[in-house]
């Protein structure tokens, strides 16, 4: 499961994986990123970028594919933070089961969140 927490909110994900997506606040440009739980910690296995400047240049190792650069980082994390900006808008959240919504949607919007892997003995 993943975890989904503000500073007065938790949310549980009932899903093994999820994409996040936003818009780079100075290049307008779309970030996308896939994790997966592995244990209790997140893998970042692919992240792609339409495009390139102010610090989102892609790594050597990307591929451009479909108008993307695309690489698979492998990162293994504790927790990732989502800052809240008004100069990005919202973050886009999807599930497995391809249903994405704007991260408002389930959390109150204007606040950081921390994304992070949990079970349901953590969260009870």
């Amino acid at each position: 499961m993943i975890c989904l927490a503000t500073a007065s909110a938790t949310l549980i994900l009932l899903t093994g994986s999820i994409g996040l997506s936003w818009d780079h606040s100075v290049e307008k440009i779309r970030w996308s990123e896939h994790y997966r739980v592995e244990g209790d910690r997140l893998r970042l296995v692919e992240a792609s970028v339409r495009g390139s400047g102010a610090g989102m240049e892609p790594p050597p190792e990307a591929r451009l594919e479909g108008g993307a650069w695309r690489w698979r980082p492998g990162l293994l994390l504790t927790e990732v933070q989502l800052a809240s900006s008004e100069f990005t808008g919202d973050y886009t959240l999807c599930q497995d089961s391809g249903l994405c919504r704007p991260l408002g949607h389930w959390l109150p919007a204007g606040q950081a969140v921390t994304l992070s892997a949990c079970d349901s003995a953590e969260v009870n």
